[in-house]
């Protein structure tokens, strides 16, 4: 598991490419709650948006997704806690006023890019 990278990922570096490209400004790898331990991969601040660019295995993408053939006892409740933690952080994310822009790692960053970016104009 120490292979797999927490940030900085390909799916993330390309959307961060084309954010930057089209001139966006954010943080990366921040944590837009203070008082929570959860960070987001891609964060305007001011605009108070949050973009998550979740990997398939890990966050149970309902397209991707293969449950484990071995130590299933571990990796099924892990990727349910996860899938759960997503969910807790967004709606506290909502209720403090943050709009939340989730990405599935298998989606083309340019269409991603696209609703990154009407979610910024919305505001």
């Amino acid at each position: 598991m120490l292979a797999n990278r927490s940030r900085d990922t390909g799916p993330e570096l390309a959307l961060r490419s084309i954010l930057h490209g089209r001139g966006y400004r954010y943080r990366v790898n921040y944590r837009p709650l203070r008082d929570k331990r959860n960070s987001a991969d891609i964060v305007f601040t001011k605009a108070k948006v949050a973009v998550f660019v979740d990997g398939c295995y890990w966050h149970g993408c309902p397209e991707h997704y293969w449950p484990a053939k071995t130590n299933v006892h571990y990796w099924a409740p892990k990727i349910a806690a996860n899938k759960e933690r997503d969910e807790l952080f967004n709606e506290a994310l909502a209720e403090r006023g943050w709009t939340v822009v989730r990405a599935w790692e298998h989606e083309a960053p340019e269409d991603v890019a696209e609703r990154v970016a009407l979610a910024l104009r919305r505001l």
